[in-house]
């Protein structure tokens, strides 16, 4: 900390804004634009060749995402916590899809047999969690039209209600709208996404004395 970090009255006090806060928010943002770049990337290459090598674009999606899951800020520690192992399921339902499918089948054994969606769909709820908390912080338009899309788009398919067409469209406006997202934020000042962190210390606090 240094006399020119910017101090704030929180909730619970005075907190300042460092300037690892400022390169945490930084990389919180590069990694969420990562996410929506590779997803809308892989949707859009499924789209237009094939699913055959459109699936390499999980990898920079779900780094993206574990990254941006690691920077966040979440007042709630279980919440955090619990949209880790959301991605954590995910990556592993994928790996489950990936190994019975052979790479170059899995997106064509997932559009085919929707109750794979169960095994991947937890990485999805992951980044619809993020969408909501950027919403529910911000009130971005994006952000809410993220959480609403993924999961009417995967549920749809899920129970053969909607064809993987429109579920693959639905998901690439999500995708796009996540990119938007991403890059709206870089004009929003650091502290917005760090929030209070007054109100981190009192909740750290409470936890380590054991006080509901």
């Amino acid at each position: 900390m240094t006399t020119a970090d910017p101090q704030f009255d929180g909730v619970y006090g005075p907190y300042t804004i460092t300037d690892d806060d400022r390169l945490e928010v930084q990389r919180y943002r590069l990694a969420l634009l990562a996410c929506g770049l590779s997803m809308s990337a892989g949707l859009l290459q499924w789209w237009l060749i094939g699913g055959s090598w459109a699936w390499l674009w999980l990898l920079p999606l779900t780094l993206g995402l574990g990254l941006a899951l690691q920077w966040i800020h979440i007042y709630l520690k279980p919440l955090h916590q619990a949209l880790k192992l959301l991605l954590l399921l995910g990556c592993i339902g994928w790996l489950a899809l990936l190994v019975t499918s052979g790479p170059r089948q899995a997106l064509s054994s997932l559009a085919s047999q929707p109750l794979w969606i169960l095994a991947v769909g937890p990485q999805f709820a992951a980044l619809t969690g993020i969408g909501f908390k950027e919403f529910f912080c911000f009130q971005r338009l994006e952000a809410i039209g993220l959480t609403l899309l993924l999961p009417i788009a995967l549920l749809g398919r899920l129970t053969t209600l909607m064809g993987s067409e429109l579920c693959l469209a639905l998901m690439g406006l999500a995708s796009l709208l996540l990119v938007v997202m991403a890059m709206r934020k870089f004009g929003i000042d650091a502290a917005a996404d760090v929030g209070d962190k007054s109100v981190f210390a009192y909740l750290e606090g409470q936890l380590a004395s054991g006080t509901p």
